[in-house]
């Protein structure tokens, strides 16, 4: 499975009738820092805000949403989620952190001030990741497709299928925007796309391979998952599942 979607990721895209596709970038990267990571994580989403990263893990009886030190990957702050939810992404709308767990449709609302769950809502279907673009919260759910809401009502949009080179991909999962686009990790790869979210469309392939062997991490969970972009400094940091590292990282080689 891990195999056939890279290959897919990485081949090019096949002849048609129809229009071709826009190009699509492929970047490598370089390591700009390393910091520390709570290597006991599962990390599930990841954002930066003002000066602090903000994360949540999954995992039943384990999920919570904290807020971290950077230096350090301690947590000052944090909030568990109850026992019976396994926590996903996370992104920040307006003073409110929002969330979304795996399976069950339970989304949560915490203040960002002190994590502090002031709301909830349902949802159909999984939640993997989420993202604020352009006033509506973007979800990834595991298909081909990402759904986008009011995130004051939860009220569904609209939804564009997530394409590379004309050919629907699924297993989008973390999600950030960065600069307009969607970044989004592919589950059980080293991949991440950048995503048009007018079309669906891949514009933009980061190949990431090597770091997990950097953090030092084995099996099969301990994959890349976690972007967040530091919009002020332009910092683009990263890590994965249980990993004991978080990157700040930069774009190189793209072609």
């Amino acid at each position: 499975m891990i195999f056939v979607l890279a290959l897919a990721l990485l081949a090019d895209p096949p002849a048609t009738a129809t229009p071709a596709p826009p190009p699509i970038e492929r970047c490598g990267y370089r390591i700009v820092e390393t910091f520390p990571h709570d290597a006991t994580s599962f990390t599930q989403g990841l954002f930066w805000d003002e000066g602090h990263l903000y994360e949540a893990t999954g995992q039943y009886g384990q999920s919570r949403v904290a807020r971290l030190d950077l230096k350090t990957g301690k947590a000052l702050a944090q909030t568990k989620l109850p026992a019976d939810q396994f926590g996903e992404g996370i992104t920040r709308w307006g003073d409110q952190i929002i969330g979304v767990t795996w399976q069950g449709g339970a989304g949560n609302r915490w203040s960002i001030k002190d994590l502090k769950r002031v709301g909830t809502f349902k949802y159909e279907g999984e939640g993997w990741g989420v993202t604020m673009v352009e006033g509506s919260l973007v979800l990834s759910d595991g298909t081909t497709e990402l759904r986008f809401f009011d995130p004051a009502t939860m009220k569904e949009q609209r939804r564009v299928t997530v394409r590379f080179g004309g050919r629907p991909i699924s297993m989008i999962n973390e999600l950030e925007t960065i600069d307009g686009q969607i970044w989004a990790n592919v589950w059980m790869t080293d991949f991440i796309v950048r995503i048009d979210p007018a079309t669906g469309n891949v514009v933009s392939l980061v190949d990431l391979t090597g770091l997990k062997a950097d953090a030092g991490v084995r099996g099969t969970d301990s994959v890349l998952n976690g972007i967040a972009w530091d919009a002020k400094t332009k910092r683009l940091f990263v890590t994965g599942k249980y990993w004991p590292k978080l990157y700040e990282i930069t774009l190189a080689g793209c072609r």
